[in-house]
């Protein structure tokens, strides 16, 4: 059974980004295919958490690979989908430091439905865990047409220029 939705949707306003994609570039480094995000429309800062949207075309990157004929979302991309709306949360309102926002982990992940292009990702993440300049743990939720389509928990934790392994 998927879990309770972290936001009741119906209270939402999705024709009103509070931050559209050209805002989402100015905290978020991802660019051409790489981009997961389309915009947010609510931030619920008492309970650090965020809902936003992907719009997925058939002009995605795996659309023609991913099951050519059939072409199916690969979850992972869902995954970053959800990395992307946090790592959003966590660099915009500055919680943990750092450059950018990393994968440290994710957990608990359950896939629920398959997700095709020409529908709309609506994306969820709170934070249930924060260790100041360490870590950061998220509940996340992706829905299409009001069904759970994944969820689980990640771990973000701040990476900064300076630790680029050289050669």
């Amino acid at each position: 059974m998927p879990p309770q939705p972290l936001y009741d949707l119906s209270h939402i306003d999705f024709s009103r980004p509070i931050f559209d994609i050209e805002a989402i570039r100015r905290v978020n480094p991802q660019r051409n295919q790489m981009e997961q995000l389309t915009a947010i429309v609510h931030v619920d800062t008492e309970h650090h958490g965020l809902v936003g949207y992907k719009d997925i075309t058939e002009n995605e990157f795996w659309v023609a690979g991913h099951m050519p004929g059939f072409p199916l979302m690969p979850g992972v991309i869902m995954c970053e989908c959800a990395a992307q709306l946090a790592s959003f949360y966590a660099q915009k309102y500055k919680m943990l430091g750092g450059d950018f926002v990393g994968f440290g982990g994710m957990d608990e992940i359950r896939f629920r439905g398959p997700i095709f292009p020409n529908c709309r990702l609506i994306l969820m993440a709170r934070m249930k865990e924060l260790r100041a300049n360490r870590r950061a743990v998220f509940d996340f939720q992706g829905l299409v047409d009001d069904r759970m389509a994944f969820s689980g928990t990640m771990i973000g934790v701040p990476i900064h220029r300076d630790q680029r392994l050289e050669k």
